[in-house]
């Protein structure tokens, strides 16, 4: 990201709102939005207690000042601008926290809310969040109180779900007053990174994921949430969950497709990688650069063989490393130059939305994002307790059609399924869900 947050400001509405020109990555998705499938992400917090909702408030308004990056919105200008400009206000311009009414649905209409509306650009901050309290758990001890689950949107064109996870981490201590410091990550080897042999051309259309039944709702995405076990992963291997999660995806739209006839072609999946610290002064934005991991169809015909699963996990290795240690803009050197203000905006717009189109075939077959180990306890005190459940899903457009959005809390690993109902229905999602689960525990049984 290359604005930062900016100091806290003093309310005085006699000086003009400093104003930051949007970087590439917040311009590109500003002139491809549609409202048909809008680009939201939606993070989902479960906690094990209830929540006070005017503590809930302060904090996270104190939470949006310390991360005063965040209190932005789109600033008005005339069609003939060079770039579009983030104005950064003093304050939200909307009330950001609600607590919609306890009903037996509140939960899958919030995530629908979260699907199929986007916070708009024109107010400060382009979040919001939903506090829902859920019903009683009968597993828990008698005498406890209902648990709550936080649904956050973000308007994807501002912010990415990293930064937001960062302002609420700080809510969660102001609110509760406990240390939601970050944890030092995993310790790994230094990364080698070797040149990646075989990796099929980038210059041939790669795989679609092939169409289901599509949902008759109209427009928008579907989703689904899963919780597993984090993949088992042999002690000084040289891959990672993250590559074991590459793999898994990879092989179940290769299954996929089969199933539906499709012929077999190369691969690629998109995976954000975000180098940001973690702490107060992670910057708050669209943070992360995009690489597309590729495989060719042979790669995904490894059945039940031990031997050719331990060699797709070794090269895919390879390859992820080399990309990550790759020196490239966040999304490529084309886009930075399609940003570059030497024309009005609203051409560069256009000449963006029609070299989209254009370039609709050789967009990458799906995206992975793995969050990782959510590096936060998100404890919010001793009555709403320590997150256990945290859900991250990403905007599944077409031609992609599809997302995977992984991450860890508490020892278990939490997917999201998201699909534009224009390609998959909820039947199809619960079958890739069962291949996605049934891939990533054969990653475990045949790398060994």
């Amino acid at each position: 990201m290359t604005a930062l947050d900016q100091p806290a400001r003093a309310n005085n509405p006699a000086r003009p709102l400093p104003r930051i020109p949007f970087p590439t990555v917040d311009e590109i998705a500003r002139h491809c939005h549609q409202s048909t499938e809008p680009e939201t992400v939606h993070i989902e917090v479960h906690l094990p207690g209830p929540l006070n909702p005017e503590r809930l408030r302060t904090a996270v308004t104190e939470a949006l000042h310390r991360h005063p990056r965040i209190l932005m919105r789109e600033a008005p200008g005339p069609w003939y601008r060079r770039r579009y400009e983030w104005e950064l206000t003093d304050s939200p311009d909307v009330e950001v926290v609600t607590f919609p009414p306890p009903t037996r649905d509140a939960l899958q209409h919030a995530r629908t809310r979260a699907l199929d509306r986007t916070p708009p650009l024109t107010a400060s901050p382009p979040i919001r969040l939903e506090a829902i309290p859920l019903a009683h758990n009968s597993g828990s001890a008698p005498g406890t109180g209902p648990r709550t689950a936080l649904v956050l949107t973000v308007n994807h064109t501002a912010l990415d779900g990293p930064a937001c996870l960062r302002v609420l981490a700080t809510a969660a201590e102001l609110y509760g007053g406990k240390d939601n410091s970050p944890t030092a990550p995993p310790t790994r080897p230094p990364d080698t990174p070797e040149p990646p042999t075989d990796t099929p051309s980038v210059w041939t259309p790669p795989a679609r994921v092939a169409p289901g039944t599509p949902d008759p709702s109209p427009g928008g995405n579907g989703l689904l949430l899963v919780e597993l076990p984090v993949p088992h992963r042999p002690k000084g291997s040289p891959y990672t969950v993250n590559d074991q999660l590459m793999v898994t995806t990879a092989l179940m739209i290769a299954h996929w497709n089969r199933e539906h006839g499709e012929h077999p072609r190369p691969m690629r999946i998109t995976m954000p990688v975000d180098d940001r610290p973690r702490d107060t002064d992670m910057p708050i934005g669209n943070g992360t650069r995009l690489v597309e991991v590729t495989f060719a169809p042979d790669e995904l015909t490894t059945g039940a063989d031990p031997a050719r699963m331990g060699e797709l996990l070794h090269r895919t290795a390879t390859r992820t490393r080399a990309l990550k240690a790759l020196p490239r803009p966040q999304l490529g050197h084309g886009a930075t130059l399609l940003t570059t203000p030497v024309v009005p905006v609203a051409w560069r717009a256009t000449l963006t939305r029609g070299l989209r189109r254009a370039a609709a075939p050789w967009t990458s077959t799906t995206l992975l994002s793995n969050i990782g180990r959510i590096p936060y306890t998100l404890d919010f005190g001793d009555e709403a307790g320590r997150a256990h459940a945290v859900w991250f899903s990403a905007p599944a457009r077409m031609p992609r059609g599809l997302t995977v959005t992984t991450a860890s809390t508490a020892g278990r690993l939490h997917v999201a399924l998201r699909w534009s109902r224009t390609l998959l229905g909820p039947g199809d999602g619960a079958h890739l869900r069962d291949l996605f689960e049934h891939y990533l525990h054969t990653t475990e049984e045949h790398s060994r």
